[in-house]
């Protein structure tokens, strides 16, 4: 990897994305991370210690020019942190944010019309390189621009484009929330155990080893998820009975498409 890159926000996607820069062959030095928490927040440091931690955007030297400046804060601060950065617009770097709900429109306004922003929905799974992130650029990013967010970004998973941003909304519903819905059915399916009368422990090691192995199977074999489902179901079987239940009317398919409707809604939200 090359080119200079400003991190503001060092939390756990900011971690998560920092390390995978590293792995991928990022000198520290030309990294600068902006954390008010300070150095020893940022786990990446113990194997760089040449890598820069400031508090403040501040105490950025006036010379450092950086290719990039990634937003990796809450969005409920982005308020007072975003403004801040507008004096680095005129030197045109590329503006990636991966806050949620926080339309270009956003940063174009507080950053400057011209600004380059490509705004990116990561996922949690980045800490174990198994993100999915969906990328959305202003119609002034560059292709240069565009391919580096994307070389930034696939240091932690997988990229995918969109050219309409009104989908983000949507996109944060299914995969940025989504690892909180597979972690609940490990949750509901740990505790349906227990009901069941397995012992706690027990429980718990069967739920979380199979939604992970369920997980990396479909993650390792392009099969429509319903074929993979139908190839469990024996006709009679245990797998149908608890499908009669899990498929019914007001059952799994309701209930998820109504979370995502108000995920989406709530990412709508946000951006107001």
């Amino acid at each position: 990897m090359q080119g200079t890159i400003l991190l503001v926000g060092c939390g756990k996607m900011g971690g998560a994305l920092l390390a995978g820069w590293f792995k991928r062959g990022l000198s520290p030095v030309d990294a600068i991370v902006v954390e008010p928490a300070g150095r020893d927040s940022v786990t990446a440091c113990s194997d760089h210690r040449a890598l820069t931690v400031l508090p403040h955007m501040t105490d950025v030297p006036r010379d450092f020019r950086p290719d990039v400046i990634l937003f990796a804060v809450k969005p409920q601060v982005a308020d007072q942190v975003v403004p801040t950065y507008r004096s680095f617009t005129p030197q045109h770097p590329v503006f990636l944010s991966v806050l949620a709900g926080k339309p270009t429109a956003y940063f174009k306004r507080h950053l400057g019309e011209e600004a380059a922003v490509v705004r990116a929905m990561p996922n949690t799974p980045a800490a174990v390189g198994k993100a999915i992130s969906v990328l959305y650029a202003s119609p002034n990013a560059s292709q240069i621009q565009r391919r580096v967010c994307e070389v930034l970004l696939s240091a932690v998973g997988e990229v995918a484009w969109i050219d309409d941003e009104s989908h983000m909304d949507a996109v944060t519903a299914v995969s940025g929330s989504g690892p909180a819905y597979v972690f609940l059915l490990a949750e509901c399916l740990r505790d349906a155990g227990i009901e069941a009368g397995l012992p706690p422990d027990l429980a718990a090691q069967l739920a979380r080893a199979t939604v992970a192995g369920a997980g990396a199977l479909l993650g390792s074999d392009s099969t429509d998820p319903g074929i993979l489902r139908k190839n469990v179901t024996s006709p009679g079987g245990t797998t149908e009975a608890a499908l009669n239940v899990l498929m019914g009317p007001e059952a799994m398919k309701s209930l998820f498409a109504r979370a995502v409707a108000a995920a989406t809604k709530r990412s709508k939200e946000l951006a107001l």
